[in-house]
């Protein structure tokens, strides 16, 4: 497993972060989806992109943006893109470590995601049902959440900015 250098991403990575997405996930709705967030004022909070790099070059990234259970504000975690060539590597869980740290760090309360159930419970993440989160969309395990230190995650209803 390699050592990664992580930075906030900046608006010189913006293609490159495009580019890793559409390779990563192969397909357009994703690279759509991460816009969609990036352009929202509610949705997009500066500082809360999170990058690896080798040489200076994005490799990895992880996105954290504003979302609501009701009127409750929270974090959501994704996506998470990795270069093919780098998957598996610890590039993923660089990013994604140092988006919860900092989001930690800055007092928010919790993070929900869509994502794999055998990855993400090694950050903390659990079903969403066992907090009593609901989503119409993605009612099954794949929807995940995270309280951190001290915090609960509130019940209720997960409530995008940018339409799903």
């Amino acid at each position: 497993m390699s050592t990664w250098n992580t930075r906030v991403e900046t608006a010189s990575d913006v293609e490159t972060l495009r580019d890793i997405t559409r390779l990563a996930f192969g397909r357009q709705y994703e690279v759509d989806f991460l816009d969609a967030h990036r352009a929202d004022p509610v949705a997009w909070i500066p500082g809360m992109s999170f990058v690896a790099t080798v040489d200076d070059e994005p490799i990895a990234y992880a996105l954290l943006t504003r979302c609501h259970i009701d009127d409750v504000p929270i974090l959501s975690l994704g996506p998470v893109a990795v270069l093919p060539a780098y998957q598996q590597q610890g590039a993923g869980k660089a990013v994604i470590t140092a988006a919860l740290n900092t989001a930690r760090d800055r007092g928010e309360r919790a993070v929900v995601l869509l994502g794999h159930t055998e990855y993400y419970p090694r950050f903390g993440f659990r079903p969403a049902t066992e907090f009593g989160v609901r989503h119409p969309q993605y009612d099954g395990p794949s929807l995940m959440a995270l309280a951190f230190d001290g915090h609960a995650v509130p019940a209720g209803d997960l409530v995008y900015p940018v339409a799903d």
